[in-house]
This record gives structure tokens, C-alpha cells and sequence, in this order.
């Protein structure tokens, strides 16, 4: 498994606790340090099956900002998460193909049973 992970995140802090809970062996990405490439987003996109949109943090001050009732094609908002990854949704997990968003941190049990 691995965890797209912001430290700063109480979500992601507590979908991580729940993680380890379950003695699961899990890789930590600090996807604010090491940004997904383009092709890890169009994947989890896939995994999570919903577009590039759904995948951004609509209250997100940047997002308010300079995108907030703008159009772009797919390609574009994945390139736009790439270069913000402030603006991806958090935690993201994924174990095998199948991914989730731990909002809320509940969400990961889907994983892990």
C-alpha cells in the first residue's frame, strides 16, 4: 500500500494512525515534497474513478484564487495538480488498483479488509 500523505493534515494523520493500526506495511509519499508526475495522477484518477476536477481541493485559497469558474480540458487540471499539488485532495491510498480518498479517515477500512 502507499499514502499520499500531507503531515499537516489531520485527515491524513488520522487515516495514517488507522494505516498502522492494522499493522499494514505502507509506503509514506509527502506528495507536497514529491509531487505525483502527470501519469501517477491520470492513474489515480483512474484507480479513484472520477475526473482531474473532482480530485481538487475546491477550498483551497490557490484554487480560489486562479481557477475557480475556469474551464480547462483534463489534461489540463492534471497538469495544473502536478505543478499545485496543494490542491490535490488528501490522503489518497492505494493498495493494489484500487485507491481511496481518506476524507473521512474511515474510508481507508475499505482497503484494508
Amino acid at each position: 500500500m502507499k499514502i499520499y500523505h500531507n503531515p499537516r493534515c489531520r485527515k491524513s494523520r488520522e487515516t495514517l494512525s488507522i494505516i498502522h493500526e492494522h499493522n499494514v506495511n505502507i509506503h509514506v509519499i509527502d506528495y507536497l515534497k514529491m509531487p505525483p508526475t502527470e501519469q501517477e495522477i491520470r492513474s489515480i484518477l483512474t484507480m479513484l474513478n472520477i475526473s482531474a476536477f473532482d480530485l481538487i481541493r475546491k477550498d483551497e485559497k490557490l484554487f480560489k484564487k486562479l481557477y475557480r469558474g475556469k474551464q480547462f480540458t483534463e489534461d489540463k487540471w492534471v497538469t495544473i495538480l502536478h505543478e499545485n499539488p496543494i490542491l490535490i485532495q488528501r490522503p489518497i491510498v492505494i493498495k493494489d488498483s484500487f485507491a481511496i480518498i481518506g476524507r473521512p479517515p474511515i474510508n481507508v477500512l475499505d482497503l484494508l479488509t
